[in-house]
């Protein structure tokens, strides 16, 4: 019985630990690479958390209805050595962002590059060719 107990233990740790992995996502599974997207808008929210920090803007299109986007950045981590701190970006906040959108053509992007309101251009930490410059 006492070898049963600690084998049912060890088990249940080891699916415990697990779990966090499995919730993770590559970038090829939810993002398209040949869908590049460029846009400029206002912060809704910022998510600074792991395993990937988040955040939304409100962008309008040509005839002035607005969409919110979902951009995913890198982990935290990867974020300041690119030069991003907790409050780079603000709740209304004017942005531009590069990215590369979802496959099922939705409102959610992987960024590459956002150009700050304070002007400053800024990696994202892309999971997409992690550790590269964005595009110029």
């Amino acid at each position: 019985m006492r070898l049963y107990t600690t084998v049912l233990a060890a088990g249940l740790s080891l699916m415990a630990g697990a779990i966090p992995l499995a919730a993770h996502h590559s970038f090829a599974a939810e993002y398209d690479s040949n869908k590049p997207i460029k846009v400029t808008g206002v912060v809704t929210k910022m998510e600074w958390m792991n395993p990937h920090a988040r955040f939304y803007v409100d962008v309008k299109d040509a005839d002035g209805k607005v969409t919110n986007w979902n951009f995913e950045l890198g982990a935290i981590p990867v974020l300041l050595k690119q030069g991003w701190r907790k409050d780079s970006l603000k709740v209304g906040d004017s942005v531009t962002v590069e990215g590369l959108m979802a496959k099922d053509s939705s409102s959610n992007a992987n960024a590459r590059s956002v150009v700050l309101a304070d002007g400053r251009r800024v990696f994202a930490g892309s999971s997409f060719n992690e550790g590269a410059a964005p595009n110029q």
